[in-house]
């Protein structure tokens, strides 16, 4: 167990109306995580497919043929927003709505850092620091729950 490991072991703290996890505390809201993040990746893929199809049609569709697809694409816009404000309820960021790519805020060493995890990844295995994103992602040791 590395020293990170241990020390996101202690149990989550919600601090001035922010949600932190502990690692065993994100490990166990990954599936419906999951779930919501798959609803998401398919809200936002149907958004930029209308959102092609219109832009790429405006001249050839027939204005009932726009209306349609814009009220199509402001349906899939109100899911997408129902689905991240779940997250945000749960206390988790989407930070990349196509690679469903989310963080869960954690303290380490006194200070908040990101859990992060993204759609191919079967657990939450990295972490960076608030300002390093996903390029500065660290590998975290998986703890026995």
């Amino acid at each position: 167990m590395t020293q990170f490991s241990s020390a996101i072991k202690t149990v989550g703290v919600v601090k001035q109306g922010k949600k932190y996890f502990s690692l065993a505390e994100a490990q166990r809201a990954l599936p419906l995580v999951k779930r919501i993040a798959a609803d998401i990746q398919k809200s936002q893929a149907s958004r930029l497919r209308i959102h092609a199809e219109l832009s790429a049609g405006l001249s050839d569709l027939t204005p009932r043929e726009q209306a349609i697809l814009q009220t199509d694409f402001d349906r899939a816009t109100e899911r997408l927003e129902r689905l991240i404000e779940e997250l945000t309820q749960l206390g988790v960021d989407l930070k990349d709505p196509s690679r469903a790519l989310l963080d869960f805020p954690a303290i380490h060493e006194g200070r908040e850092v990101l859990l992060c995890w993204k759609a191919d990844e079967e657990s939450i295995g990295h972490w960076h620091e608030v300002g390093g994103g996903f390029a500065g992602r660290r590998p975290v040791c998986h703890l026995q729950n």
